[in-house]
């Protein structure tokens, strides 16, 4: 059976200071992150390396960290020659990594528009007014039914569906820890508030998405090379207008994972690369298509290992 790969690159949660020390000696690597540093300040680089944590953690640090760490990742595996993916597709953030990795977005607009993402998301609910919970083990549809409980008039919203059985909801910081008592009500095996500093992909986040539209009128956007299944619709884009519509309404609408995984199913996608640290989307990946081959490409060893084996098949 003939190989069909699918890149997927993470988004805010896989970074960890020190993380590109990881694939130290790859081509390519040190290129990129030397340009993230030129664009974004040299201090960048030095936040990369050796934090700390805390400010490595901040929204807007972390959000043009793990674009550069995927973009770096990329980079390495095309310049060891490694297969050519079919689709990308990036989970959140990622999905800006993605459109560089399929040429639609330059690494330098990237990473000055997502530093200016971050930073609307950051305006959009001041620090600790908005919160965000992880659900497992309830259905979707019981979940959006336990927010639409504890709403309120207030807000919160099933905003991520990551995997079966595991969906994240973001609102207001009451709103949500009300929903957390009603998802556990109605039969969650764990539902717990996550160290975040907004309520992402929830409808809170408008000002965010507004912001985010001015911005990308002034960025050139090209029709990719390598097709892109968006987080929003779960469909492929090919013009620019309409990746950048996408993006705008991505930053206040739900992240459907679990969709993501079905569509590249559906397009006959046989392997699927985690490309950038860490292995939380290779793990959701194979719950959601167990029958898709799944590698994380977290280090140099599993990326120059992918390569070869992907050659030899």
């Amino acid at each position: 059976m003939p190989i069909k790969l699918a890149m997927i690159f993470p988004g805010q949660g896989s970074q960890s200071v020190g993380m590109m020390k990881a694939y130290a000696g790859l081509p390519g690597i040190d290129d990129v992150l030397a340009t993230a540093s030129a664009t974004l300040g040299e201090e960048f680089g030095a936040l990369l390396d050796v934090g700390p944590a805390e400010a490595l953690n901040l929204t807007v640090n972390t959000q043009p960290a793990m674009l550069a760490a995927g973009s770096a990742v990329f980079r390495a595996w095309t310049m060891l020659g490694g297969m050519r993916p079919s689709y990308v597709a990036g989970h959140s953030l990622g999905e800006y990594s993605a459109l560089v990795a399929g040429g639609s977005l330059s690494l330098v607009d990237a990473l000055a528009l997502v530093r200016c993402r971050a930073e609307a998301m950051q305006r959009a609910v001041p620090a600790g007014e908005g919160a965000m919970a992880a659900v497992l083990n309830l259905a979707d549809d019981e979940v959006r039914a336990a927010c639409a409980e504890a709403a309120q008039g207030g807000v919160v919203e099933a905003v991520n569906f990551n995997a079966p059985g595991q969906v994240v909801i973001a609102g207001d910081k009451a709103a949500v820890a009300r929903a957390i008592e009603a998802c556990k009500a109605r039969g969650a095996k764990r539902a717990m508030s996550l160290p975040v500093s907004a309520p992402f992909h929830s409808s809170l986040m408008q000002p965010a998405a507004d912001a985010l539209r001015i911005r990308l009128e002034e960025v050139s956007v090209l029709p990719p090379v390598i097709e892109l299944v968006n987080n929003v619709d779960v469909t492929v884009e090919r013009t620019p207008d309409r990746i950048r519509l996408a993006l705008v309404r991505q930053a206040a609408s739900p992240v459907r994972w679990s969709e993501t995984m079905q569509k590249f199913a559906d397009l006959g996608v046989t392997h699927l690369l985690e490309c950038g640290p860490g292995k939380v989307l290779a793990g959701l990946a194979k719950r959601c298509q167990p029958g898709i081959q799944c590698i994380a490409l977290f280090d140099r060893n599993a990326v120059e290992a992918a390569v070869a084996e992907l050659r030899d098949e």
